[in-house]
């Protein structure tokens, strides 16, 4: 006897095309943290397009100001999707980007490149609190992990292309070639619909259904379309009826509270992970393990995001078949082992032993692998998901520039304590956070596969 399964009706063709267009912002952010490593020898040379070679000290600063800006920066961008709308967030991260490289083509100062980067930190304050928040709320729930994995991909994918243009191509062909990409996403996103949840919370039902409608590819009198609109109404009416929300009421609220706490640890653990510094820092960690002269410098240079671009295949082939829970603390679990391998490999070569040379390689290609599949895409997932949409621009900004900040923190320290207590120090407590987020992720932490915000929250209320 064959069973067919009955296919659900309308196509996500919209929702794909819309949550690619939102992402290709992080395809421009990947692009600007891609820019400093084939360009610094570039700024640095006698050739440098500022006149005269840069030194090490204000390569360090211009790095560095991206995540300085982008720690600011995020509650702006939360006030924006709360007071204006998700759309006009999205729009509004797309055109610093493109200023930050009209700024590089028409500058030919250090002061003019500080300035372009922090344009970029600007948008990217953004990027990782609004593209999710706009793509979760525009997507049906048997695709919403799929589409939520874009944003990590899109990142990834634009590393590596800015790697590839940088070994290749002259440094004002790639200005060129970049600046325009996000002046298109701006203006295409000014034909995007507005997210049905803010719709919903602004008090237009009627455009949110017909927005609905629209993204699903049914009739806006469908079922389906008038379950999900009717849900959000209920939801607003209940939170009409409660007292203004605050940051103070949303602490005072058990359940939203334990949101909270939870999400903003698994951001901790995402930022600490270790991975940005190996990125960051990958020649000196190969220096360090006396693996510098094993590989080309052209391998070094792309193997790192090839092998995200992998992991990242991964997560969006996985996250809908397991769920967001066993995908992460797998992935931080395979973290903490491959750190605690790097570590040990460089605790023994210290100590005079040879440890096999293939295997530090290993161990920092497996744990870029396991960011990208997991630990990188997941925290923004899970957090779109637990917020209801009354609070989620407002957590969702908390607790990125939380993670913004832990980042600025990691690139800031590594280097001072990799030099007084030695690299292998460092990456032993890379593993100790991986493994702590493991158990965290295990204990704590519920599914949120296919859930609505009230199956979350009951399933908070058990914990």
């Amino acid at each position: 006897m064959k069973h067919h399964v009955q296919a659900r009706p309308g196509h996500t063709r919209v929702q794909w095309t819309l949550a690619i267009l939102a992402n290709s912002t992080l395809i421009f952010y990947g692009m600007e943290s891609g820019w400093m490593s084939p360009m610094t020898k570039v700024l640095q040379s006698e050739e440098s397009p500022v006149g005269a070679p840069i030194s090490d000290n204000t390569i360090s600063l211009i790095a560095s100001i991206l995540c300085f800006t982008a720690t600011i920066t995020t509650s702006i961008y939360s006030y924006i999707a709360d007071n204006f709308g998700r759309k006009p967030a999205v729009i509004a991260v797309a055109v610093p980007q493109a200023l930050a490289w009209i700024c590089k083509l028409s500058t030919s100062t250090t002061a003019g490149l500080m300035a372009a980067r922090a344009l970029n930190g600007f948008a990217a304050g953004g990027c990782f609190t609004i593209v999710p928040m706009y793509v979760k709320e525009i997507s049906q729930d048997d695709i919403r992990g799929l589409l939520g994995s874009l944003l990590i991909m899109g990142q990834n994918l634009g590393i590596f292309i800015m790697y590839a243009m940088g070994a290749y191509l002259d440094y004002y062909l790639v200005l060129w070639i970049v600046f325009s990409l996000p002046l298109v996403t701006a203006i295409l996103m000014l034909k995007a619909p507005e997210s049905p949840a803010y719709l919903v919370k602004k008090g237009q039902f009627e455009l949110a259904a017909k927005t609905i409608a629209f993204l699903r590819g049914l009739e806006i009198d469908d079922k389906i379309v008038q379950k999900e609109v009717d849900i959000m109404r209920d939801q607003e009416f209940f939170f009409q009826s409660l007292p203004k929300i605050s940051f103070l009421s949303i602490l005072r609220n058990r359940n939203w509270r334990h949101s909270v706490i939870l999400n903003v640890s698994i951001i901790a653990f995402q930022a600490s992970n270790g991975v940005f510094a190996i990125i960051s820092y990958g020649a000196s960690t190969l220096a360090a393990s006396e693996v510098k002269h094993s590989i080309s410098p052209e391998l070094q240079t792309l193997s790192f995001p090839v092998v995200m671009i992998i992991g990242s295949f991964v997560s969006m082939g996985c996250v809908e078949r397991f769920g967001r829970k066993p995908l992460l603390a797998g992935t931080l679990l395979m973290s903490a082992c491959s750190m605690g391998t790097l570590a040990s490999a460089m605790l023994l070569q210290s100590y005079g032993f040879t440890p096999p040379i293939w295997l530090p390689v290993l161990a920092m290609i497996a744990s870029v692998f396991a960011f990208a599949a997991g630990v990188a895409p997941l925290p923004f997932i899970i957090m779109a998901e637990m917020f209801n949409f009354q609070i989620r621009a407002k957590m969702m900004g908390l607790a990125v520039t939380f993670a913004w900040f832990m980042t600025f923190v990691q690139l800031f320290l590594y280097a001072p304590i990799s030099s007084s207590l030695g690299p292998h120090s460092t990456f032993f407590c890379f593993a100790g956070v991986n493994l702590l987020g493991f158990f965290v992720t295990l204990i704590f932490l519920p599914e949120t596969k296919g859930k609505s915000d009230e199956e979350i929250e009951a399933e908070l209320r058990k914990k």
